[in-house]
């Protein structure tokens, strides 16, 4: 199912490793819909302004690829009260499109940000709506959302979380625990200024091999009424990647 067909280069470095304080930090990636055409939506963290700024849209059957700056945008997102902004997320909505910006120990906040298609287009003027994810009562430890996907089927929000011993969007730090939130009916939650997980799977409770892994992503595969397929993306901070 997961072997490599193709790839398409992004960025190059002299280094395996793109430096950090160099790296553009994609960290979120959507497939969103253009004329009948599928395309890939990548964004940077925003964490290092501007090389974190990123916007990537890429046609993966042409490999056509264009780049932006979202600077302005993460701008506005900072001045309206991100102020550690640490994009990790990102997936299409009927009504939009989804960001989510990971919080940390000393900016303990998950914030959902509802804003509207093509917003790289149109940084200055697109409208967006922030919404506080999750509550975090245990000080010793934050729960960060690090990934996001959408069901339209259920018009469910997929969301994935770890604890990470971390103080700002920028440093690694010793990894914790991963866990899996849904979200139900989110549709009708969009105006709300917070909201909960209506489920909370903790992954090392079903598996053992999620101990020492950062789950990083979701995707959803399939799904029908019964069942649904997901595929997870984890790091270890040492430059190993599982699904």
């Amino acid at each position: 199912l997961f072997k490599l067909k193709d790839s398409i280069s992004i960025f190059t470095a002299a280094e395996k490793r793109i430096a950090k304080d160099e790296k553009a930090d994609i960290e979120a990636i959507a497939l969103i819909s253009r004329n009948k055409t599928s395309l890939l939506l990548m964004l940077g963290s925003g964490s290092l302004s501007p090389n974190r700024d990123s916007c990537i849209l890429i046609d993966p059957l042409t490999k056509e690829q264009k780049h932006y700056s979202l600077s302005l945008f993460y701008s506005r997102l900072r001045s309206a009260g991100i102020r550690d902004l640490n994009i990790e997320g990102v997936t299409s909505l009927p009504f939009g499109i989804g960001l989510v910006s990971r919080g940390n120990k000393i900016f303990p906040r998950n914030i959902l940000i509802i804003t509207e298609d093509k917003f790289w287009e149109n940084q200055g003027t697109a409208n967006f709506k922030l919404i506080k994810i999750g509550a975090n009562s245990d000080t010793s430890s934050f729960n960060g959302i690090s990934g996001m996907d959408y069901s339209n089927r259920t018009d469910q929000l997929l969301l994935t979380v770890s604890t990470e011993d971390t103080h700002n969007s920028y440093d690694d730090g010793a990894i914790g625990k991963s866990y899996l939130w849904i979200i139900n009916n989110i549709s009708a939650k969009k105006e709300l200024e917070g909201i909960n997980p209506n489920t909370i799977i903790d992954l090392e409770e079903i598996d053992p091999r999620f101990k020492g892994q950062k789950v990083e992503s979701v995707c959803i595969l399939a799904e029908d009424k019964d069942k649904r397929e997901l595929v997870l993306t984890a790091d270890d901070d040492e430059g190993g990647t599982v699904l």
